[in-house]
């Protein structure tokens, strides 16, 4: 497993590099990755705001079909991109961090506080990487490892989530 600080002391592309493909600029969430420090976080500020400018309308199923394919995309171009950094989980590649944190907007209540405490919980987990997601992140390499991790974190956030739901005061999230 390559270690968040040994992954921040890896060489950054530069905003030109990463505008040069379009694979870059997904993988970069169109360059919010490059913002430092906390590149996963503002990738997921990022993946928020177009989830809220993008999603309000879309059936369950379109949403769930577009995740899945944002998945399957998102495991061949982390590992496309991240072999031509030549850095195995780039820090900077935050479209993991998208398609994760779209899957929690969609399953929590719609409100702006429920949305808030799935941020915190998601970047908690997606940081502090609880098992058993260090271990998966350590096991499973390439695009389709990239990607999982944060699908735990989201996974998570969601038991979390549900529990404040079924636990909680009948009106926490109205």
């Amino acid at each position: 497993m390559t270690s968040v600080s040994t992954r921040h002391r890896t060489t950054w592309p530069t905003l030109r590099w990463v505008f040069s493909a379009p694979v870059r600029i997904l993988m970069f969430g169109f360059g919010s990755g490059l913002i430092r420090p906390g590149s996963g976080t503002w990738g997921t500020l990022l993946a928020w705001l177009l989830w809220i400018l993008l999603a309000p309308g879309a059936s369950d199923l379109a949403i769930g079909i577009f995740l899945l394919l944002c998945f399957i995309y998102g495991s061949w171009a982390t590992h496309r991109v991240s072999q031509s950094l030549g850095v195995q989980d780039h820090v900077g590649i935050v479209w993991d961090e998208f398609v994760a944190f779209w899957l929690v907007l969609w399953l929590v209540p719609e409100s702006l506080l429920a949305q808030s405490v799935a941020f915190v919980l998601f970047r908690f987990f997606d940081t502090v990487k609880p098992p058993p997601i260090r271990q998966v992140d350590a096991r499973f390499k390439g695009g389709v490892g990239v990607m999982v991790d944060d699908l735990l974190a989201a996974f998570y956030t969601l038991i979390v989530m549900a529990l404040i739901v079924r636990f909680g005061p009948a009106t926490v999230f109205s």
